[in-house]
Order: C-alpha cells, then sequence, then structure tokens
C-alpha cells in the first residue's frame, strides 16, 4: 500500500466538471493499492498518515499533525502509484490490486479515515478525475506500508 502526502493549502477533485470532495489545508492523500494490501494495511496506514507530524508549530518545526492542525484530508484513489517503473520505457501494473478488490478496500480506508477524523473528503474509485491542488511548501512524502 503507497500513500503519496502532499501538505495542501487547497485541494480539489472534480468529476464531470462536478466538484466531488473539496479541502482547505490539510492532505491530499493519493493511494495506491497493491495486492497483498489488506484491511490492516489500510490501519496501520491510517495510524501513521494522521499522526504525521509536517505541519508547522510554533517555531516553524514540522512538529504537527494533520490531526493536530484540525486539516482536512482528501483521499483520493491513484492506480498508477502501483506501476513498476524499474525496466523499458512503459510501466507495468502487474503487482497491482484487482480493481474489483482495489475498490473494495479504498472503501473500507475511506469509511475508516471518516471514523477518526472529523473533515474528509474522498474522490470516485475508477472515475476520471480532475485534481487541482496548491502544495503547501512543497512538502510530499511518499508512505508505503
Amino acid at each position: 500500500m503507497k500513500a503519496l502526502l502532499q501538505r495542501v493549502s487547497h485541494a480539489q477533485v472534480v468529476v464531470d466538471g462536478q466538484p466531488v470532495g473539496q479541502i482547505g489545508m490539510g492532505l491530499l492523500v493519493l493511494l495506491g493499492l497493491d495486492e497483498g494490501d489488506c484491511h490492516e494495511s489500510a490501519d496501520r496506514l491510517l495510524d501513521k498518515l494522521l499522526g504525521y507530524r509536517i505541519f508547522a508549530d510554533d517555531r516553524g518545526r514540522m512538529n504537527r499533525s494533520v490531526v493536530d492542525c484540525g486539516g482536512g484530508v482528501l483521499l483520493v484513489p491513484q492506480f498508477t502509484l502501483s506501476a513498476d517503473t524499474g525496466k523499458g520505457l512503459r510501466p507495468s501494473f502487474s503487482s497491482a490490486m484487482s480493481p474489483a478488490e482495489a475498490e473494495s478496500l479504498f472503501l473500507y480506508t475511506q469509511q475508516k479515515l471518516e471514523q477518526r477524523h472529523r473533515r474528509v473528503a474522498a474522490g470516485v474509485f475508477g472515475a476520471d478525475m480532475q485534481v487541482s491542488l496548491t502544495n503547501d511548501g512543497p512538502v510530499t512524502f511518499l508512505l508505503e506500508i
């Protein structure tokens, strides 16, 4: 399981010309699901991303989590994070979770996130999405569970 975290001042997902999720200050989380990922992986990932200290404290140090600062989380399924780019000029997706399993795990992750954090928005699994954001910093981290 891979999550690309971006600290943002604003992020939005649009599907078919309509906004389906948006946040102000917080985290844009692009989520890639691989074969072998499971509910336990999702739970561990949520523990980490909700506690990950990438927001500035009073002294300007990255010492606060999204929970500490009351920011939003925009969760977006991102199939291409599962790409193997090690060979050639075309990515391979052989390690990616099947679409049906990935959708189920994405929805599980979204539901658990909504239970644990009050400001949550999400993209739409399998949709053609336009994601816009203002990366604050820029600050971007790849978490792998």
